[in-house]
């Protein structure tokens, strides 16, 4: 199946020769979700405005559901719903009137009931008649959106969608996200979440300084370079690591109390056997121990601090 979103040496150049993205190579299949992640002005934004055809590249092609984003504009700017980052809606409107306005700019016929069915999902069906102005930040986020699903695009764009919202409002949003997708829509995402990414995405894209640096699916992402910890409570407390435990890739707890060994999670040859023998040769006995796997944000900022 031909992906839905199709990037292809994608530059952008500005007049002070600011290069904001170089040789950008991206394929976004259909009904998936994608996080693309980044610090600021890595080039995120930029990209999310070339494909959906607010700024021009200085080179290379996007293509939306087959559609070149140039040459057949209106084809592909039709298939692609946006929420921006920042919240930009007229305070003095209704939220239907606002909603409803947003779907006439893309030359759609009226449809009250798909526009009942959006606010519902959003939880704004209650505030339908209430003024922008009036709303909290959440529910002017959840207009957005509400503003961006009015359409019936096939790509949604979320640029920072939990930006400034409290939890529980984030975990609403994480669910109709999920709902979108199983829906048929391909999710886009931006985010400085980590944990969001990791909630939610099927892969994800790490772009740094206008190069996309890495592209790859969550599982085989945090299976490839996530690490794992073992960490070992001692049954007494230890001045320092012991000459004969240095061969190993250990640390000792500040107390003295326990031990960290740190290997790779996808390794066939972990080396735990082998310091667990070396501990029972050196007379250090243990407790307890526990295990747990990098985060996303761990890899994340790794992968970062890799690459200049």
């Amino acid at each position: 199946m031909l992906p839905i979103i199709s990037v292809s040496a994608l530059n952008k150049v500005y007049p002070s020769g600011l290069q904001a993205l170089e040789d950008v190579d991206l394929d976004i299949a259909r009904g998936e979700i994608f996080a693309l992640l980044g610090p600021n002005g890595a080039g995120k934004t930029t990209l999310i405005n070339i494909i959906c055809g607010i700024a021009m590249p200085s080179a290379g092609t996007v293509r939306v559901a087959g559609h070149d984003n140039r040459a057949d504009y209106r084809a592909a700017r039709g298939r692609i719903g946006l929420v921006p980052q920042e919240l930009f809606t007229d305070a003095f409107e209704s939220v239907w009137a606002t909603v409803s306005f947003s779907r006439g700019l893309f030359g759609k016929p009226p449809d009250p009931a798909h526009l009942e069915k959006v606010l519902r999902d959003l939880s704004l069906w209650d505030k339908r008649n209430d003024r922008i102005m009036t709303l909290s930040g959440g529910m002017k986020r959840r207009v957005m959106i509400a503003k961006a699903l009015a359409h019936e695009p096939e790509v949604l764009f979320l640029d920072e969608p939990t930006a400034g919202v409290d939890v529980e409002l984030r975990r609403d949003m994480w669910a109709l996200v999920r709902a979108l997708r199983d829906q048929g829509v391909t999710i886009i995402l931006t985010t400085h979440y980590i944990e969001e990414a990791e909630e939610m995405a099927d892969r994800i894209g790490v772009i740094r300084a206008g190069r996309l640096i890495l592209v790859e699916e969550k599982s085989v992402l945090m299976r490839r370079l996530g690490k794992r910890q073992l960490r070992l409570q001692l049954s007494h407390a230890l001045p320092a690591l012991p000459a004969a435990l240095a061969s190993h890739p250990l640390d000792l707890s500040a107390d003295g109390m326990e031990l960290i060994y740190t290997y790779d999670a996808a390794s066939d040859q972990t080396g735990i056997a082998d310091l667990l023998r070396e501990l029972g040769a050196a007379g250090i006995d243990f407790k307890g121990l526990q295990s747990r796997e990098s985060s996303l944000e761990e890899i994340f900022v790794n992968l970062l601090r890799g690459h200049p």
